[in-house]
């Protein structure tokens, strides 16, 4: 089965660990935006010296650049994707449809892992991390709830959005994405 995914949700809901373990059992790749980005300038290619020519500079990467090395993994055959952690908003997701579009590879499911900002806090507080405190981690919330709104939005309104309840163990999280996909892992 053919599966073309994308994973929203906030910082601490577990969309890494969950991206990952859903693509390792469906043999998806698994296209996360920053471990992409570090993967170019790894290898040297002619995206990646772009992108470390940019973040030598202190800038972000543009959505054009992201996109283009986005577009070129999915040019790579493989028996589906998974994206987590682009699109962060409206523009991107637009330009990233033009993308799937192109490619004609669209998109089949966007998985929504939610969870109350309490949890989310306590979760990212427990990670250690020095920058990682209360007010910071609530900031981050806020930006996010606000950058990720319109794109509920755009997903729900094309029927693709699938809401996961994130609270539980890892297990339980997971059973919940499967439930949300009509599958059973």
């Amino acid at each position: 089965m053919m599966h073309r995914l994308l994973f929203l949700g906030p910082p601490g809901a577990g969309k890494g660990t969950q991206a990952q373990r859903l693509a390792e059992h469906h043999q998806l790749m698994h296209l996360s935006t920053g471990d992409l980005l570090r993967a170019e300038v790894r290898a040297g290619s002619d995206l990646g010296q772009q992108v470390e020519a940019v973040m030598a500079r202190g800038e972000l990467v543009s959505d054009a650049l992201v996109l283009a090395i986005v577009g070129e993994r999915l040019k790579t055959p493989a028996s589906g994707w998974l994206l987590d952690g682009f699109p962060r908003n409206l523009a991107q997701a637009e330009a990233l449809d033009a993308l799937l579009d192109d490619l004609e590879q669209p998109l089949q499911r966007v998985l929504l892992m939610e969870l109350d900002d309490d949890t989310l806090v306590s979760r990212l507080l427990n990670r250690g991390r020095t920058d990682d405190t209360e007010d910071v981690i609530r900031h981050r919330l806020h930006v996010y709830r606000e950058q990720t709104a319109p794109l509920i939005q755009h997903y729900e309104a094309r029927g693709l959005l699938t809401r996961v309840p994130s609270h539980g163990s890892v297990d339980e999280v997971a059973q919940a994405i499967q439930t949300g996909m009509g599958v059973v892992m």
